[in-house]
């Protein structure tokens, strides 16, 4: 049988992960990406994060919040190469640990529109919208669920 049609495998048959999990990751850690741009800035760092978090309390909580989405990177990248071991109980795990952080990054923003005293903002609403989008796909994606449950235990004694 030709299995090249199937994209969503690698070459050794495991799930690849989807183009929206890395996407919902960068969503999450949205705070640690204005971080690291603000580093490019050598006039003055401060500007571009008070551009997307004008309160200072929200972007440390918004940094302190994205640090989930990159353990979750982090297990995302041994999954690729199959080690360490000691993630592999954590694996199946991760959707739940996904929709804590979405529930993290809703009371943010609800935080953030307590901030701006109820005015709208092309930013929060934006953030709403992502945020309700990246709730239904952690709902609805069957390939998440499939790439979440693909790492087995009896292929890692297999390979020992």
């Amino acid at each position: 049988m030709n299995f090249s049609h199937i994209t969503w495998l690698d070459d050794k048959g495991h799930v690849k992960p989807p183009l929206m999990l890395y996407l919902l990751l960068v969503f999450i850690a949205r705070g640690w990406c204005v971080f690291v741009a603000s580093l490019t800035q050598a006039s003055d760092r401060a500007a571009l994060v008070e551009l997307f978090y004008p309160q200072k309390a929200d972007f440390l909580m918004a940094l302190a919040a994205g640090f989930g989405a990159l353990i979750v990177y982090g297990a995302v990248i041994a999954e690729r190469k199959r080690s360490p071991n000691w993630v592999r109980p954590l694996f199946p795990y991760m959707k739940w640990l996904l929709v804590l952080l979405l529930i993290i990054d809703g009371g943010l923003l609800l935080q953030r529109v307590l901030h701006s005293y109820y005015m709208y903002s092309w930013s929060i609403g934006l953030d709403a919208l992502l945020l309700f989008w990246s709730s239904l796909y952690l709902y609805k994606s069957k390939r998440l669920k499939l790439y979440f449950s693909d790492w087995k235990e009896n292929e890692l004694k297999a390979k020992e």
